[in-house]
């Protein structure tokens, strides 16, 4: 049964089995990504970040768990896939703006 997330956070996850394009449709013009501590500004630098992590891996991420802690929502995902370490879960720290990300941090 998939977890009742936030509206912005599911898209997010839904729009990770596509593209970099539709990944970055889920954000503000001026979100922030930060994965693999490289941080990424902005839609363009967000569906390149994207589009080059799933050109190097094929993955899915499978959220398992979350917690709504006022100003940020904390999702715990569970990745498998082609990449070293797989599987792993990962902690996705999400801000929100209204209808749409303002702020992702991913981590180990």
């Amino acid at each position: 049964m998939p977890l009742p997330l936030p509206e912005p956070i599911a898209d997010y996850f839904a729009a990770d089995t596509t593209d970099g394009a539709a990944v970055a449709k889920c954000f503000t013009a001026d979100a922030v990504v930060i994965d693999e501590k490289k941080t990424y500004t902005g839609r363009e630098a967000i569906a390149s970040w994207k589009s080059e992590a799933s050109a190097k891996y094929d993955y899915v991420a499978e959220p398992v768990a979350f917690d709504d802690q006022g100003g940020r929502v904390i999702v715990t995902a569970h990745l498998t896939g082609n990449f070293p370490g797989s599987p792993v879960d990962l902690r996705y720290a999400f801000a929100l703006s209204g209808d749409a990300i303002l702020r992702l941090e991913i981590v180990p």
